[in-house]
Protein backbone atom coordinates (compact mmCIF):
# COMPACT_ATOMS: atom_id res chain seq x y z
CA UNK A 1 0.00 0.00 0.00
CA UNK A 2 1.20 3.15 -0.89
CA UNK A 3 2.20 5.25 1.58
CA UNK A 4 1.16 8.77 0.17
CA UNK A 5 -2.01 10.15 -1.83
CA UNK A 6 0.33 12.24 -4.25
CA UNK A 7 1.64 9.79 -7.36
CA UNK A 8 3.35 10.59 -10.35
CA UNK A 9 1.25 9.27 -12.88
CA UNK A 10 2.23 10.63 -16.48
CA UNK A 11 6.22 10.72 -17.30
CA UNK A 12 7.57 13.78 -19.21
CA UNK A 13 4.83 15.92 -17.51
CA UNK A 14 6.34 19.03 -15.24
CA UNK A 15 5.73 17.96 -11.50
CA UNK A 16 6.17 20.19 -8.23
CA UNK A 17 7.81 18.45 -5.51
CA UNK A 18 9.27 19.05 -2.12
CA UNK A 19 12.18 17.20 -0.74
CA UNK A 20 12.11 17.88 3.20
CA UNK A 21 14.40 16.35 5.31
CA UNK A 22 14.04 14.97 8.57
CA UNK A 23 12.37 16.65 11.58
CA UNK A 24 13.08 20.25 9.48
CA UNK A 25 16.49 20.18 10.48
CA UNK A 26 19.17 22.30 8.74
CA UNK A 27 21.16 20.41 6.70
CA UNK A 28 21.39 23.28 3.67
CA UNK A 29 22.63 25.53 6.35
CA UNK A 30 26.17 24.01 5.17
CA UNK A 31 27.11 24.97 1.48
CA UNK A 32 28.57 21.92 0.92
CA UNK A 33 25.32 19.63 1.76
CA UNK A 34 23.58 22.51 -1.05
CA UNK A 35 26.65 21.77 -3.62
CA UNK A 36 25.73 18.09 -3.16
CA UNK A 37 22.40 18.61 -4.40
CA UNK A 38 22.88 20.85 -7.33
CA UNK A 39 25.93 18.71 -8.17
CA UNK A 40 23.34 15.99 -8.45
CA UNK A 41 20.53 17.83 -10.32
CA UNK A 42 23.77 18.69 -13.21
CA UNK A 43 24.90 15.19 -13.66
CA UNK A 44 20.93 14.10 -14.01
CA UNK A 45 21.30 16.81 -16.38
CA UNK A 46 23.97 16.17 -18.36
CA UNK A 47 22.72 12.45 -18.77
CA UNK A 48 19.06 13.69 -20.20
CA UNK A 49 17.40 12.27 -17.05
CA UNK A 50 16.11 15.28 -15.42
CA UNK A 51 14.27 18.35 -17.06
CA UNK A 52 14.49 21.20 -14.01
CA UNK A 53 12.30 24.30 -14.27
CA UNK A 54 12.56 25.93 -10.97
CA UNK A 55 13.81 25.48 -7.57
CA UNK A 56 14.41 26.90 -3.97
CA UNK A 57 16.85 25.37 -1.30
CA UNK A 58 15.86 26.37 2.09
CA UNK A 59 17.74 25.53 5.18
CA UNK A 60 15.55 22.45 5.59
CA UNK A 61 13.76 21.25 2.46
CA UNK A 62 13.77 22.28 -1.13
CA UNK A 63 10.89 23.02 -3.88
CA UNK A 64 11.25 21.75 -7.01
CA UNK A 65 9.47 21.91 -10.47
CA UNK A 66 10.63 19.11 -13.20
CA UNK A 67 10.41 16.37 -14.83
CA UNK A 68 11.61 12.85 -16.49
CA UNK A 69 11.03 9.79 -18.46
CA UNK A 70 11.11 8.08 -15.24
CA UNK A 71 10.42 11.09 -12.74
CA UNK A 72 9.76 8.44 -9.62
CA UNK A 73 13.18 6.59 -10.06
CA UNK A 74 14.83 9.72 -10.73
CA UNK A 75 13.44 11.16 -7.77
CA UNK A 76 14.20 7.91 -5.64
CA UNK A 77 17.56 7.86 -6.87
CA UNK A 78 18.37 11.27 -6.63
CA UNK A 79 17.09 11.64 -2.65
CA UNK A 80 19.32 8.10 -2.49
CA UNK A 81 22.51 9.66 -3.86
CA UNK A 82 22.64 12.99 -1.97
CA UNK A 83 21.71 11.68 1.60
CA UNK A 84 24.80 8.88 1.10
CA UNK A 85 27.13 12.04 0.09
CA UNK A 86 25.47 14.60 2.12
CA UNK A 87 25.85 12.26 5.35
CA UNK A 88 29.22 10.97 4.02
CA UNK A 89 30.20 15.28 4.23
CA UNK A 90 28.69 15.05 8.06
CA UNK A 91 30.45 11.90 9.17
CA UNK A 92 34.09 14.01 7.60
CA UNK A 93 33.29 16.87 9.00
CA UNK A 94 32.33 15.43 12.70
CA UNK A 95 28.99 17.02 12.64
CA UNK A 96 28.39 14.68 15.81
CA UNK A 97 25.23 16.81 17.13
CA UNK A 98 23.67 16.48 13.38
CA UNK A 99 24.36 13.09 13.15
CA UNK A 100 23.11 12.56 16.30
CA UNK A 101 19.45 14.05 15.55
CA UNK A 102 19.80 12.11 11.60
CA UNK A 103 19.96 9.06 13.92
CA UNK A 104 17.10 9.98 15.67
CA UNK A 105 14.43 10.86 13.72
CA UNK A 106 15.62 7.44 11.81
CA UNK A 107 11.83 6.04 11.07
CA UNK A 108 11.90 2.87 12.77
CA UNK A 109 11.54 0.54 9.74
CA UNK A 110 14.11 2.21 7.91
CA UNK A 111 16.94 -0.86 9.14
CA UNK A 112 18.94 -0.31 6.57
CA UNK A 113 20.78 2.50 7.62
CA UNK A 114 21.99 4.52 10.39
CA UNK A 115 20.69 7.26 9.04
CA UNK A 116 17.70 8.96 7.37
CA UNK A 117 18.43 11.95 5.64
CA UNK A 118 15.37 12.87 3.66
CA UNK A 119 11.62 12.29 4.82
CA UNK A 120 9.56 9.87 2.56
CA UNK A 121 8.14 10.67 -0.38
CA UNK A 122 7.84 14.19 -2.52
CA UNK A 123 4.40 15.35 -2.20
CA UNK A 124 4.64 15.17 -6.27
CA UNK A 125 1.45 17.76 -7.58
CA UNK A 126 1.35 17.34 -11.77
CA UNK A 127 1.69 20.68 -13.69
CA UNK A 128 -1.84 20.77 -15.97
CA UNK A 129 -1.49 24.37 -17.61
CA UNK A 130 0.31 27.29 -17.91
CA UNK A 131 -1.50 29.19 -15.00
CA UNK A 132 -0.33 26.34 -12.58
CA UNK A 133 2.82 26.22 -13.72
CA UNK A 134 3.43 30.36 -13.17
CA UNK A 135 1.79 29.46 -9.59
CA UNK A 136 4.26 27.05 -9.16
CA UNK A 137 7.22 28.91 -10.14
CA UNK A 138 6.37 32.26 -8.04
CA UNK A 139 5.10 30.09 -4.96
CA UNK A 140 8.62 28.27 -5.14
CA UNK A 141 10.96 31.85 -6.05
CA UNK A 142 8.79 33.75 -3.31
CA UNK A 143 9.69 30.76 -0.14
CA UNK A 144 12.37 32.99 1.44
CA UNK A 145 10.60 35.87 1.20
CA UNK A 146 7.98 34.17 2.87
CA UNK A 147 10.29 33.85 5.80
CA UNK A 148 11.77 37.47 5.58
CA UNK A 149 15.18 36.41 4.35
CA UNK A 150 15.26 38.68 1.42
CA UNK A 151 13.51 41.33 0.35
CA UNK A 152 13.93 40.70 -3.61
CA UNK A 153 13.59 36.81 -4.78
CA UNK A 154 16.88 36.87 -7.45
CA UNK A 155 18.78 37.70 -4.24
CA UNK A 156 18.46 33.57 -3.09
CA UNK A 157 21.24 31.88 -3.99
CA UNK A 158 19.90 28.56 -4.12
CA UNK A 159 16.57 29.66 -6.68
CA UNK A 160 16.05 29.42 -9.76
CA UNK A 161 14.65 33.08 -9.78
CA UNK A 162 17.55 34.63 -10.84
CA UNK A 163 17.31 32.45 -14.19
CA UNK A 164 14.01 33.66 -14.79
CA UNK A 165 15.18 37.57 -14.12
CA UNK A 166 17.57 36.86 -17.33
CA UNK A 167 20.51 36.37 -14.78
CA UNK A 168 22.91 33.81 -14.20
CA UNK A 169 21.65 31.37 -11.81
CA UNK A 170 24.04 28.21 -10.26
CA UNK A 171 22.44 25.97 -12.36
CA UNK A 172 20.75 25.80 -15.26
CA UNK A 173 16.95 25.78 -15.56
CA UNK A 174 14.66 25.85 -18.18
CA UNK A 175 12.46 29.00 -18.22
CA UNK A 176 10.96 28.60 -21.62
CA UNK A 177 8.55 25.60 -21.31
CA UNK A 178 5.62 27.06 -23.13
Amino acid sequence: MSRSRYKIFKDRHPYFMTCTIVAWLPVFCRPQAVEIVLDSWRFLQSNERLELFAFVIMENHLHLIASSDNLAKTIKEFKSYTARRIIDHLEATNAATLLDELRFFKARHKTESEYQLWQEGSHPQEIHNDEMMIQKIEYTHANPLRRGYIDDATHWRYSSARNYADKPGLIDVTTQWR
